[in-house]
């Protein structure tokens, strides 16, 4: 799946080189970006090796690079401290669950196993993908350290869907959270794409062409100003009832379970399940066959069901897999003051849902030409100014950015 080029512009090649000499004393080499995702279709059914509909977005990370000849990975990110890790120990490291050290470690340890000879290198970062934001950072900067390692000291020898199964394998295994392979795969391969995860070792990846803005909608992305950053066990939770019901067939994951089979053991789950991962399950098998029916209708220019589409999803998300408020939550509940706005400013128009893992972060809307002022306006003055992001979608996914001549 060839992508166009990704040109660094004269000022922003200058600002990653500013940045980079301020902190590592000379010239950076090359640069590399990796943009933030939106899930369109499929919320939480990757986990369980089903579909999605996702595409990488206008928003990225990029970095600077200099191979420096050492065993050490040295990464300074704006805003954060310098990152350092020694090439010397690539296995997990307890002391580095849910930080950035952990993710680098595990994409270097996992291209050390493919045969890659890793070295070390200095990286300075810049991100317009907010951490927290819903459009997966950590994905971004998984993808990125992937890509810098591929092209540094790999000839880019690992496709762009393998850099994704590395990223998810550096999040699992080193960083601790048992995220699937949706926000990776869109990060990696860039463009609007519709994803079969069936196959654990080989998806299915399948460009969908479709200009949301030719039918007269913005896809946009609401910040409900919290973040998930304390709510992994909320995120873990779900895959983990899930593994309940699975292990109740003596199976793996949901999408080796039918259907009809699920539905007639009900009155026996529950006796070994909890309700919630019950209806988890229901959410699965809806949402997972949804993703066809929104591709079917994108390809064939039903722009009206597909928006039905992505209402249900919302519905059955908020209903079913309930990832909008966490447990317990009463004083904050901002995933669902969220989603109630869209609904007051939308009127009755366009369509909207939670958006990525939920809990927090964020909330998508597809909104009118016609309503945007006044949606955007609605949001950001309940929310805080700029929480109503506009966004398009990016055919680029993780790629070494050429020079603007």
């Amino acid at each position: 799946m060839s992508t166009p080029s990704l040109i660094l512009s004269k000022e922003q090649k200058k600002v990653l080189d500013q940045g980079f000499l301020a902190q590592f004393g000379q010239e950076p080499q090359r640069y590399f970006s990796a943009p933030g995702r939106t899930e369109i279709g499929g919320n939480h059914t990757d986990h369980q090796r089903g579909r999605v509909l996702a595409a990488a977005v206008n928003l990225d990370t990029r970095a600077a690079v200099r191979a420096n000849g050492t065993d050490t990975v040295r990464i300074l990110s704006k805003g954060y401290p310098l990152c350092t890790v020694s090439l010397k120990s690539l296995t997990p490291q307890a002391d580095e669950i849910n930080t950035t050290p952990a993710l680098v470690r595990g994409v270097c340890a996992r291209f050390a196993e493919l045969g890659c000879p890793v070295s070390g290198f200095d990286a300075y970062c810049e991100s317009t993908v907010l951490p927290g934001s819903g459009l997966s950072s950590s994905a971004a900067f998984e993808v990125l350290i992937g890509t810098i390692v591929n092209g540094l000291f790999f000839d880019g020898q690992v496709s762009q869907p393998e850099i994704a199964q590395i990223g998810q394998y550096a999040e699992n295994v080193f960083f601790g959270k048992p995220c699937g392979l949706m926000d990776q795969t869109a990060s990696a391969v860039g463009n609007l794409v519709t994803i079969d995860f069936l196959d654990r070792e080989h998806p299915v990846i399948e460009p969908v062409d479709f200009d949301f803005s030719s039918c007269g909608h913005a896809l946009c992305i609401i910040d409900s100003q919290a973040s998930h950053a304390d709510l992994t066990d909320e995120y873990a939770a779900i895959p983990g009832e899930l593994k309940e019901v699975c292990a109740f067939f003596g199976k793996e994951v949901l999408t080796q379970i039918p259907e009809a089979e699920f539905y007639a053991a009900i009155p026996a789950l529950r006796k070994t399940c909890p309700d919630r991962a019950v209806l988890r399950a229901i959410h699965f098998y809806q949402d997972n066959a949804r993703v066809p029916q929104q591709v079917a209708a994108l390809r064939s220019g039903d722009f009206g069901s597909f928006l039905s589409l992505v209402k249900q999803s919302g519905y059955s998300s908020y209903m079913y897999l309930q990832n909008v408020i966490p447990a317990g939550y009463t004083a904050h509940q901002d995933v669902a003051l969220a989603l109630a706005l869209c609904e007051h400013y939308l009127q009755g128009r366009g369509a909207y849902r939670v958006h990525g893992g939920g809990f927090a972060g964020t909330v998508q809307a597809f909104v009118p030409f016609d309503l945007l002022e006044s949606f955007r306006s609605g949001i950001d003055a309940a929310l805080g100014q700029g929480a109503c992001h506009v966004l398009s979608i990016r055919p680029q996914g993780g790629v070494e950015m050429l020079i603007e001549e």
